[in-house]
């Protein structure tokens, strides 16, 4: 139910990732969950994790929860937040009657009728969804941080500069 002060419109919502070389698609999703609720739980992925998901971040947990921090304190300044470790695909949506909402990107959207399935198990209500599109790459592909470490593109989405030929 929407509040009187216009955009917000939960009071307590989720999102997550990995947020390895947080990028414009990174800040799309925190936007749009910032816009969506009082409160935003945000689900980081452990190293741990991520391995288990074949995935390689460059930087360690530590580091992404740090630059993910710094982000919001720029970003989202007085904003009430809380950074949860991920060592499944649900983390604190699952676990806590008290998030009303997930905020995802079209790749994670899938998973929310098991996570709905599961709240459903311990006798909670059913997250609404919040899909967030791709923010895309000059090149008009997504942008992403695997996109980013493998050097195709940089934060921005901007493909590298080259060192031009002599």
């Amino acid at each position: 139910m929407p509040r009187g002060d216009s955009y917000l419109k939960y009071k307590t919502v989720a999102t997550g990732g990995t947020f390895d070389h947080i990028h414009k698609g990174h800040v799309a999703l925190l936007s749009r969950s910032f816009e969506a609720g009082d409160k935003v739980v945000i689900g980081v992925t452990s190293d741990a994790f991520a391995r288990r998901e074949g995935k390689s971040p460059d930087q360690g947990y530590a580091e992404r929860v740090a630059a993910l921090e710094s982000l919001i304190r720029r970003k989202f300044p007085g904003r009430q937040y809380l950074i949860a470790t991920l060592d499944d695909y649900f983390g604190p949506g699952i676990a806590s009657p008290d998030i009303q909402a997930i905020v995802v990107s079209r790749e994670t959207a899938k998973r929310v009728p098991i996570a709905n399935a599961l709240r459903k198990s311990k006798g909670f209500l059913p997250l609404d969804v919040v899909v967030v599109d791709y923010v895309l790459a000059d090149d008009s592909k997504p942008i992403s941080s695997t996109r980013i470490r493998r050097g195709e593109i940089d934060t921005e989405g901007r493909a590298p500069r080259r060192p031009k030929a002599r």
